[in-house]
């Protein structure tokens, strides 16, 4: 039987979606790419925000269209079922099965008993909204992540270190499905490390809702340094560097693991969010302008060749006009090498859905605007400094005429920073390989070098 697998949503939904390829995989089942060949179809879905919503709906629709011919089931499962579940049993009768995230334990269980019965036990699910009532959900169990088969090419993979946040942002819904945060074991995380560079990948993405929280719920203090030592110590893993650390959580240690460690990658992905006090309060965010910009101050002092990536929300309930001139003069200020607007979506029983002064769709398009715009002519000038200056590249591919090899440097995060396109000397074994290189160019977001 084949089996199409189709993965929404964040690098932390594609982990699972890797984990349950597995399962199928060793269970003699044949894994396609092509949605028209499979016998059923598996879609691993977001429901963060309202884009990432629609997005999973189309596609469900989109896939329900294969039942007409050869597909026989379609089965929905992540983070909108556990959000939607009743709304989607009755909305969407094309569907087979639906798992929520709560229901992995039985993931497994319950598509054999759809595939070998044809029929699924459908029960009532009554939809988690109120913060007394967040409970930690279950994550895949260890083996299932050792197995997982790696979607990502041969170069880097993810690791996933823990589950769910409850760090409790007022905009976000990600507390209310997948619950608070879980942290996974070291040795556990470093077996599936393990696993993973005997398997050739090179660089590790370390990745959680908040990455710096790591190891409090289970060792009692935050643990992530201790990790990175750990990982560092595989011998085969050449790039290791983790993402989305909340500025409070960026201790000192921290950052002279990052300094110190050559494996690390000198690279910040601090989503700050915002910079008025104002807003950040609103937010529920646990830092303030002024620890914001010592943190900046502190890291590039610190590390002088480090990149640092933010993400910002603009149109949040009540932002003033002036504290949007607040944030467009800090974007201007301090100059992120990597910068991600998102204009800010009303999100069903956060407490940000409920406060009055929303912010018309208009205002935030123009806002969301400004700041790309500033943020635009911002990476350009910092890819301009790059030129004449040499690079360790990570060659992946070439282009599609063979006329430039693609690859990244150690200051991108692959499918959301730049790339390296190297002139195309005939040495196809340069692919997987680190290769030096000299920038004598820029396009758009990206570099052209030359290999030295």
């Amino acid at each position: 039987m084949n089996i199409g697998f189709i993965s929404l949503g964040c690098s932390k939904n594609l982990v699972d979606t890797e984990a349950i390829i597995g399962k199928f995989k060793n269970n003699k089942y044949t894994i396609t790419n092509n949605q028209s060949e499979s016998d059923i179809i598996i879609i691993n879905t977001c429901g963060f925000i309202e884009q990432a919503k629609q997005e999973a709906i189309n596609t469900i629709l989109e896939m329900a269209e294969y039942k007409k011919d050869r597909c026989k089931y379609l089965v929905v499962i992540g983070c909108l079922v556990q959000r939607y579940y009743n709304e989607l049993i009755q909305a969407l009768p094309e569907v087979d099965l639906f798992i929520r995230i709560d229901e992995y334990p039985r993931l497994w269980e319950k598509i054999e008993k759809l595939i070998e019965e044809n029929q699924v036990e459908v029960t009532q699910f009554e939809q988690v909204t109120k913060v007394s009532e967040i409970t930690e959900l279950p994550m895949l169990l260890q083996k299932e992540y050792e197995q997982r088969v790696l979607t990502t090419g041969e170069n880097y993979a993810y690791l996933k270190i823990g589950e769910g946040c409850s760090n409790m942002c007022t905009y976000c819904a990600i507390p209310y499905i997948r619950g608070k945060f879980v942290s996974r074991k070291i040795e556990e995380l470093v077996q599936e490390a393990k696993i993973l560079a005997n398997k050739g990948i090179k660089e590790l993405i370390v990745i959680a809702q908040d990455t710096t929280k790591y190891g409090a719920d289970i060792y009692g203090k935050p643990m992530l340094v201790e990790l990175l030592k750990e990982l560092a110590k595989i011998k085969e893993i050449k790039w290791i560097r983790f993402l989305y650390s909340y500025p409070e959580g960026i201790t000192e240690e921290l950052i002279q693991e990052v300094k110190n460690n050559p494996k690390i990658c000198k690279y910040f992905d601090i989503p700050i969010q915002h910079i008025s006090d104002g807003i950040l309060k609103k937010m529920n965010r646990k830092t303030n302008k002024k620890e914001i910009e010592r943190l900046i101050e502190k890291i590039r002092k610190e590390i002088p060749n480090v990149t640092l990536r933010t993400s910002l929300i603009v149109g949040f309930p009540g932002e003033t006009k002036e504290q949007f001139n607040e944030l467009e003069q800090f974007v201007e200020k301090v100059e992120f090498d990597k910068l991600g607007t998102f204009m800010y979506s009303k999100e069903d029983g956060t407490p940000a859905a409920k406060m009055q002064e929303q912010i018309h769709g208009n205002t935030k398009k123009a806002r969301y605007n400004k700041i790309m715009e500033k943020q635009q002519k911002i990476s350009h000038q910092k890819l301009l400094q790059k030129i004449g200056k040499q690079y360790e590249v990570l060659v992946e591919t070439t282009t599609f005429d063979n006329k430039y090899f693609v690859g990244r440097t150690s200051q991108d995060v692959p499918e959301i920073d730049g790339l390296v396109y190297i002139k195309n000397n005939g040495d196809s074994q340069l692919i997987n390989k680190f290769i030096k290189c000299k920038i004598i160019d820029v396009r758009d977001y990206d570099l052209i070098a030359e290999q030295i």
